[in-house]
């Protein structure tokens, strides 16, 4: 039977011209293919990636867990005997800590928190994402900033991250902390957390019971806690903008609230640096004096005014304090913007300084207020004191 053309129902006989029909071949060939559930998978993934994801993929394989172990300083007790009796010599005299840390360059130097590796640590295990363990040996520490700088043995090669400038962070910008919290995971693979950098420039003031001085810290509310200490803060390129390094509780609780602190990367590469060269901090200049925190005994004793702030107990006449006409006897209020709290707090922000710079200093001598300018100047070596 012939093929006969669409009638509507109106009567009208409709037939499709050739060029109708030329047309819509070519429409029904040019459709795409419809896609195959891989696809859809495939797209979903994509989707799934974006700037924080591909910077924990850049930056994970330097993250490394680490276990430090230090002797136990103490008396023999009666108990003592008693174990010995049952257990031989076999009393536990170590106490370990745990904590994060990250590689920084290939032949595996390691970044993390003083207080995770202690100041004599007997021994120090390095877990790495990769599920390797290393021994690692102490290149240097520093109480005061916190910071301490390892090296992992061994020969082969090390993923590492890169520090960012922290002075270009911009409060509101991605944070993403990497670390080992509570030592949950024994193959190395980093806990990520995520969040916005909350503020810069956080001062904390010195504890009398705590060496250890806060300046200019990093605040995050990316969920850090204990066993992230030491480990990276990064920005949304993958780059070190700090070392997660405490949390702040307001006393609620011992968790996580939503405060936590990072050293700023500009501080970090400063003190390492000399870390990696001497194994310890100094200045480069010498002040020319030495100081004390002022105490309710001192106070008491010579009738100084009762402030916060340093008791100039000693000048050298050859050196930049007495040039600037500081005496013994005179208290130190201020150096640069910063409020001197104690005497470790003075060393913290003497340390922001070095040779050639001009410091700005406020002092009391007889309870009148005095400004001064010291022109810091490079350290004469012992050898060169004695010419």
């Amino acid at each position: 039977m012939a093929c006969q053309p669409k009638q509507e129902e109106s009567g009208t006989v409709i037939s499709p011209s050739p060029e109708r029909l030329e047309n819509g071949l070519s429409e029904t060939l040019s459709q795409p293919e419809s896609q195959t559930p891989a696809d859809d998978i495939e797209e979903l993934n994509t989707d799934r990636r974006n700037a924080i994801t591909a910077a924990v993929e850049k930056a994970s394989g330097a993250i490394v867990s680490i276990m430090a172990s230090a002797p136990v300083r103490r008396r023999d007790t009666p108990q003592d005997d008693f174990f010995r009796f049952f257990f031989g010599d076999r009393i536990p005299r170590d106490n370990t800590s745990m904590g994060s840390g990250f590689i920084i360059s290939d032949d595996g130097l390691i970044v993390t928190n003083q207080h995770v590796v202690g100041n004599n640590p007997s021994e120090i295990s390095i877990y790495t994402s990769s599920g390797d363990e290393f021994s690692a040996e102490l290149v240097g520490s520093d109480e005061l900033t916190d910071l301490a700088l390892l090296r992992i043995n061994g020969d082969e090669e090390f993923p590492y991250v890169e520090f960012s400038d922290s002075d270009d962070i911009v409060v509101g910008e991605w944070a993403i902390a990497l670390g080992n919290p509570f030592g949950l995971f024994d193959d190395g693979n980093p806990t990520v957390t995520v969040g916005v950098v909350s503020a810069k420039n956080r001062d904390f003031r010195s504890d009398p019971q705590n060496p250890r001085i806060y300046i200019d810290m990093i605040q995050t509310d990316a969920a850090i806690n204990r066993g992230n200490s030491g480990g990276p803060l990064l920005n949304s390129r993958g780059e070190v903008i700090g070392v997660n390094t405490f949390i702040f509780t307001g006393g609620t609780s011992a968790g996580f609230v939503g405060l936590g602190f990072a050293i700023p990367s500009n501080r970090v590469n400063q003190i390492i640096s000399q870390l990696q060269t001497s194994g310890s901090v100094q200045l480069d200049y010498d002040p020319g004096m030495e100081f004390t925190s002022m105490t309710e005994q001192l106070i008491y004793r010579y009738r100084l005014p009762f402030v916060q702030g340093l008791l100039v107990t000693s000048v050298n006449k050859d050196g930049p304090a007495y040039h600037c006409g500081i005496m013994p006897g005179d208290v130190i209020v201020r150096i640069g913007e910063e409020r001197v709290i104690s005497e470790m707090h003075a060393w913290a922000l003497l340390r922001e300084y070095g040779q050639g710079d001009d410091m700005y200093i406020e002092l009391l001598r007889e309870n009148e207020l005095y400004k001064t300018e010291m022109m810091l100047r490079q350290k004469i070596s012992a050898e060169e004191q004695g010419r």
